[in-house]
């Protein structure tokens, strides 16, 4: 037996394809309940609550409960991570799933991945940061700047309050449907939730597609102009 870390039961549990949609799902950030997870991977409810006891032991989701229900969500932002890089490198070799519908294209403008932005919207945001040089690039490494520190605190982001936690500030994070990266971290996370408390966008109803409002979204575009 080789010693080390055990990637084939990871790869095993992302694998199976109903897992994967499970996963999929829960890259909204919200909880869900077995029977909503069901729906995703197209699998009895059964099926789903085996998958899903498979998931919770290999350490990829979480559940709670509240009341009589009990609600599944991903384990951590580093799964979340681990599975957009998944999803990226999946779509930078071509391996896409192709599900015409209303909902690709909002999806690829902007949608939730795990608690930031992503889609072409993160993506500009991340650029817009770097060309204005309120985030420094280095390769993949992100480091937010002064300049940007007042940048941030202009419109009520105090990133001081950011660093506190374990995850780091800025995280480059690559976007699936771009294929370059967006903005994840704390600060990823911090701005997203500012653009949702402030009304400039709102989440669509059954999908990760964010959506802005006519004025949040001329409110986006001023704040994050394009190279």
């Amino acid at each position: 037996m080789k010693e080390g870390p055990d990637i084939a039961r990871i790869g095993t549990l992302i694998g199976d394809p109903a897992r994967a949609n499970m996963l999929t799902a829960l890259m909204g950030g919200q909880a869900l309940t077995a029977t909503e997870l069901s729906q995703a991977a197209g699998v009895t409810l059964q099926t789903a609550s085996s998958h899903l006891s498979k998931l919770e032991d290999g350490g990829l989701i979480a559940q709670r409960k509240q009341g009589r229900h009990r609600y599944f969500a991903l384990a951590d932002a580093a799964t979340g991570t681990l599975l957009e890089a998944i999803m990226g490198f999946a779509a930078s070799r071509g391996h896409l799933r192709n599900r015409p519908g209303p909902k690709d294209p909002a999806l690829r403008k902007a949608r939730i991945c795990y608690d930031h932005l992503a889609g072409d919207y993160g993506v500009r945001m991340l650029d817009s940061f770097i060309s204005r040089r309120a985030i420094r690039s280095d390769g993949e490494t992100l480091t937010m700047t002064e300049h940007g520190q007042s940048e941030l605190a202009s419109i009520g982001i105090d990133v001081a309050s950011l660093t506190s936690s374990r995850r780091p500030l800025c995280k480059s994070c690559l976007d699936w449907s771009e294929r370059r990266s967006h903005l994840a971290g704390t600060l990823g996370k911090a701005l997203l939730s500012h653009f949702l408390a402030e009304g400039w966008a709102k989440r669509r109803d059954d999908s990760r597609a964010i959506q802005f409002t006519k004025t949040g979204e001329s409110r986006f575009l001023a704040l994050f102009p394009s190279e």
